[in-house]
């Protein structure tokens, strides 16, 4: 099964289906959204079998590994291998697309002209997931960068063309931010690619691993990918774009802009930044650990105080992203492995939430949080599952995002104690925007207009079904996902050259 190239077909899969759905004549709501559903599905089911194709004892190694010369000339190769994290972060992505194509099952209208919207909608999303699969699979370097571009293209006109009143504005501020950061990349991409060994296969990240490079030079390469990264994250004080995007996008598409493209900008900064730039890695690893814990407690504060239930959503993901920040940049195997985990439990819980917020939306046609109250009386279901999906956010011990958000903690205590306990005042600021907002939606009287409110449909309960199941799974037996991130985080600390310090629990209470 090993020669078999799971890798390119999960590429493939996707974009084929965006094809057959964008050239698909006119047809009724009722064949476009199963023909997206199918190749979504499809592309579920080959995930699966490639995570049995998958060796986890050699997690923290790249298997199902090709590597095809593309542009000799300039040193570029299609090389596409996945470890551990990699691949967490591919099943996570597979997954939440066809929970997307069925949470908006009933948008749109039954006309020509709107079954037409919604095919090329869905035709969008499975070209971005095409998008995605390759960009965390990606062992070249240039063949990176391009993918991190490409992936720009199917969000702008998600968000430009669906979106809300003001989408065009914020589809704008999304494409120039990401393409200002991606510009710096490039600068960087092509001093590496000089300063590296050059050849036919210059840009393979195996061979510009171990780069002797003067420390001013390495230290601007690691600023020039950093850049890039911390505004996909996003980070302090580069974030600005999202909570515009998050408000004006459909909340299918937040749900896979926050969920899924931000984790590349953590997962580059895991994967390309310590390995390639360790000695500058350590050297601004002081300056980051400050912007993550600012990152945190701005985010929480900032969420406490947002009357648009989207953008809420968005400056909660800002603090949560601090969190994976502080732990990959603790270099400790701990923190780093409860980072790689918190990637992968920050797209379930954060995906749900936007999933239920679209929902929410739908029904009432606002997303002002004032213009909710009483709703566990009108629709209990939805209200229930609006607190379990909430209180994982806000990291309750029994779901996923504990365990994660516990390491990094934990993880990070013994490297940079006084980050640490500050950065756990963000979980107290959780706990207020998430159980405040859910005491003005769901809780009091019930607000006029909202006693005829339907509660959830079954196939809603489909799209958030899985979700909630997945967090319980992986809150109460991590073990299984530990294994796979564990071995690439002991690996990632090896290379930043960095002795790994115990924390100051042990993992076991996790499993």
């Amino acid at each position: 099964m090993s020669s078999f190239p799971w890798l390119t077909v999960l590429v493939l899969l996707p974009l084929v289906g965006a094809v057959v759905l964008w050239v698909l004549p006119a047809a009724p709501r009722n064949v476009v959204r199963p023909v997206a559903l199918a190749f979504a599905i499809a592309e579920l089911v080959l995930t699966g079998l490639a995570f049995l194709a998958f060796d986890t004892h050699r997690a923290g190694e790249y298997q199902l590994t090709e590597v095809h010369s593309w542009i000799p000339a300039f040193g570029v190769s299609y090389a596409v291998g996945v470890n551990g994290v990699a691949l967490a972060l591919i099943g996570m992505s597979v997954l939440l697309v066809p929970l997307v194509v069925l949470a908006a099952w009933h948008e749109q209208g039954s006309t020509t002209s709107a079954s037409n919207s919604l095919r090329r909608y869905l035709a969008l999303v499975l070209a971005l997931e095409a998008f995605v699969v390759a960009v965390f699979a990606a062992r070249d370097v240039f063949l990176f960068y391009i993918l991190f571009e490409a992936m720009l293209i199917p969000v702008y006109f998600m968000i430009g063309s669906y979106g809300g009143p003001r989408r065009r504005y914020a589809a704008v501020k999304f494409l120039l931010y990401s393409l200002a950061g991606g510009l710096v990349m490039l600068v960087g991409v092509i001093a590496l690619y000089l300063k590296g060994p050059g050849g036919p296969q210059g840009f393979l990240t195996q061979n510009l691993v171990g780069l002797h490079l003067d420390p001013t030079t390495e230290r601007l390469l690691f600023v020039a990918f950093f850049v890039a990264f911390a505004i996909k994250a996003p980070m302090f004080p580069v974030h600005t774009w999202l909570p515009d995007a998050a408000e004006q996008a459909p909340a299918g598409t937040s749900t896979l802009l926050v969920g899924v493209l931000d984790k590349v900008g953590t997962f580059g900064m895991l994967t390309l930044c310590l390995p390639l730039f360790p000695n500058a890695s350590r050297w601004a690893a002081p300056v980051v650990i400050v912007l993550a814990v600012v990152s945190i407690l701005y985010g929480a504060l900032l969420a406490i105080g947002q009357r648009d239930l989207l953008r809420l959503v968005a400056y909660t993901s800002v603090s949560h992203f601090g969190f994976i920040v502080l732990g990959i940049f603790a270099f400790t195997s701990t923190s780093v492995a409860g980072s790689s985990f918190y990637m992968v439990n920050h797209g379930f819980s954060t995906g749900a939430l936007f999933l239920l917020a679209g929902f929410l939306i739908s029904r009432r046609g606002s997303q002002r949080i004032d213009d909710f109250g009483g709703l566990q009386r009108v629709t209990p279901v939805l209200a229930g599952l609006f607190l379990v999906v909430g209180l994982s956010a806000l990291a309750l011990p029994g779901l996923s995002p504990f365990v994660s958000e516990f390491l990094v903690l934990v993880g990070s205590f013994p490297a940079v104690p006084a980050a640490a306990v500050v950065a756990s005042i963000g979980v107290v600021l959780a706990a207020l925007y998430i159980l405040w907002t859910y005491q003005r939606m769901f809780t009091g009287p019930v607000r006029p207009g909202l006693d005829t409110m339907k509660d959830v449909s079954s196939v809603e309960r489909w799209a958030i079904g899985p979700l909630v199941a997945v967090m319980l799974v992986l809150g109460f037996v991590p073990g299984p996902a530990l294994n796979l991130v564990r071995p690439a985080a002991q690996t990632t600390v090896q290379n930043v050259g960095v002795a790994d310090l115990p924390a100051v629990a042990s993992e076991g209470t996790a499993k």
